[in-house]
């Protein structure tokens, strides 16, 4: 099959759902604050033949933040034992319509492999269409996946720290208005308020239709990133509050046709934690 590449329809999903090479996850992440659970939620209900992908089980054990860059052998581990080998096309998707799940493919993009989409719009757009859903956990056989070359999509609080210190830093801040600017109570609780300094602020749901959740065309993601100043040619750091919908803003630089991007993974959760890192208060600039 011709990888239809990193954005998929559901109309495309469902015509490809008993191919044998395709592996389906849900990979939603729902955050304390909101008291819901996503295995839960899952078990309940999923696109048919959808595994669960577990970002807070396929992550680094030794690291203290949630949901952080796991260590090249435990990604490959966990990801065979959901029955991703390399030659399974992997289909994500969350159940807001696209929050967690473009982290699965930076995470897959990181370790070298491609082969990988997000479904346009989620399970929002999916039940709004009529599709079906089905419940109970889908246990795949257990299969050896191989990582490539790492890319180094990857930031740490020191290359941010060094790009902020840049006399014209490309930092991207994927949170909202209100936490960017400080003047919105943040949802890390022991965070300071503010930002990076010298980021701009494009909140992530800015790249997404507001009605069906589904990705704008790459001509108008292309226009927000311009408005916000990101100038072509030069490398952009992503962040957000922890790691999570930074992946959308980086997977929509990736449809503008730019790769010359990294994720910083500890996020606001850690760099409003450490206090010997420098903060700035007040609205993007203009």
């Amino acid at each position: 099959m011709t990888y239809p590449g990193p954005v998929v329809s559901s109309e495309w999903l469902a015509a490809h759902l008993q191919d044998a090479n395709i592996r389906i996850v849900d990979a939603t992440v729902h955050l304390p604050d909101t008291g819901r659970n996503a295995r839960e939620e899952y078990v309940a209900e999923h696109i048919p033949g959808a595994a669960f992908f577990d970002l807070e089980r396929i992550a680094d054990p030794n690291n203290p933040l949630p949901r952080k860059l796991p260590p090249v052998e435990h990604f490959a581990r966990e990801v065979g034992a959901l029955g991703i080998d390399n030659r399974t096309h992997v289909i994500a998707y969350d159940t807001p319509g696209l929050y967690s799940a473009a982290r699965v493919w930076w995470l897959f993009r990181h370790y070298g492999y491609d082969n990988v989409s997000i479904l346009d719009g989620g399970l929002k757009n999916w039940k709004a269409e009529g599709r079906a859903v089905e419940a109970g956990a889908v246990s795949p056989a257990a299969s050896v996946f191989a990582p490539g070359e790492s890319r180094d999509l990857f930031a740490s609080w020191r290359d941010v720290l060094a790009a902020s210190q840049n006399a014209r830093p490309q930092i991207l801040d994927a949170r909202t208005p209100g936490r960017f600017a400080g003047t919105e109570v943040d949802r890390y609780p022991g965070a300071r308020p503010g930002h990076i300094p010298g980021s701009r602020n494009l909140y992530w749901a800015d790249l997404l239709d507001a009605k069906t959740r589904k990705l704008l065309p790459a001509a108008e993601i292309a226009d927000r990133f311009a408005k916000v100043g990101v100038k072509p040619g030069e490398p952009v750091v992503i962040s957000c509050g922890s790691g999570l919908t930074a992946c959308i803003l980086a997977l929509g630089l990736h449809l503008t046709g730019r790769d010359d991007w990294k994720v910083y993974d500890g996020s606001w959760d850690e760099w409003g934690r450490r206090q010997e890192l420098p903060v700035e208060l007040g609205p993007s600039p203009a």
